[in-house]
């Protein structure tokens, strides 16, 4: 099968295109600035913003799945109009769409959010992300649309990057005790993702970890895994900074862990059997 992972010089896209390729897939992947190191795979460059470029590449490939992982959290045009961009051109290849969405759509209001909930963004990057969805589903009704949570990685993801000398030394920076998701491992998204895409299932599914932690209760976790020293983890509560943005966001996975193979562990499970 050819694959071609949009989005796959970032953490997300990476593990995709690994998986697809020991899958004995072909695989070509996107990168906006630098291509990624991973050997077996055609590295092309690709800016989603240029409707005609994105045109150009898939008609040139012509592959049977792609998989959306491009997004930006300053950049409507990349997240919103290059989804929009990326379906129209996967609707004339007729290739199988994923469209990776985010917790981010929603505000927080109601806590706990299933694949049925609608869309109330409060920042940009949600109402791209809820826009995208919105042109993925009008032009490309077959599509999977997977919303996921905080991404974790073994060392590579920004939460990650951002524990390491938060516990080390001292720091102006705090993690939040108020501020709640539910993180899934990026092995674990990318395999749920292509167990998707493999399947019939279409509109929005959720793929998110089991356990609700605070980005506080994550760090400590993170540090526990890699040997820190959790003590000098600074705390605080979002809501005293007063910082915009959702604050609990918890997808319920129920409906969509049922249809796959793949576990969603919790961040309690992936962060201490490794």
């Amino acid at each position: 099968m050819k694959a071609l992972i949009v989005g796959g010089s970032g953490l997300l896209g990476r593990e995709l295109a690994r998986q697809c390729l020991a899958g004995g897939h072909e695989v070509t992947a996107t990168y906006l600035t630098r291509p990624g190191e991973t050997a077996g795979i055609t590295w092309s460059p690709l800016d989603v913003r240029r409707q005609e470029d994105v045109h150009t590449l898939l008609s040139s490939i012509r592959p049977e799945l792609i998989v959306n992982a491009a997004s930006r959290r300053a950049g409507w045009t990349t997240t919103a109009v290059g989804a929009a961009n990326v379906a129209l051109a996967a609707s004339l290849t007729g290739s199988r769409l994923v469209q990776v969405s985010s917790d981010a759509v929603f505000s927080g209001a109601a806590v706990h959010y299933d694949e049925a909930s609608v869309p109330d963004p409060i920042t940009p990057y949600g109402a791209a992300k809820a826009a995208a969805e919105t042109a993925v589903a009008a032009i490309s009704p077959s599509a999977v649309i997977a919303r996921t949570s905080l991404i974790i990685g073994d060392g590579d993801s920004p939460h990650e990057a951002l524990v390491h000398p938060l516990a080390t030394r001292p720091s102006s920076g705090v993690l939040f005790t108020d501020d709640v998701r539910c993180p899934i491992h990026v092995a674990d998204l990318a395999a749920a993702l292509l167990e998707l895409a493999a399947s019939d299932h279409r509109g929005v599914h959720h793929l998110a970890g089991a356990d609700a932690v605070s980005r506080y209760e994550l760090g400590l976790l993170i540090a526990q895994r890699d040997g820190l020293n959790s003590r000098f983890l600074p705390s605080g509560r979002r809501g005293d900074a007063g910082l915009p943005g959702p604050m609990d966001v918890r997808l319920e996975c129920a409906l969509t862990q049922q249809r796959l193979r793949t576990e969603l562990r919790g961040a309690r499970q992936f962060l201490r059997n490794q």
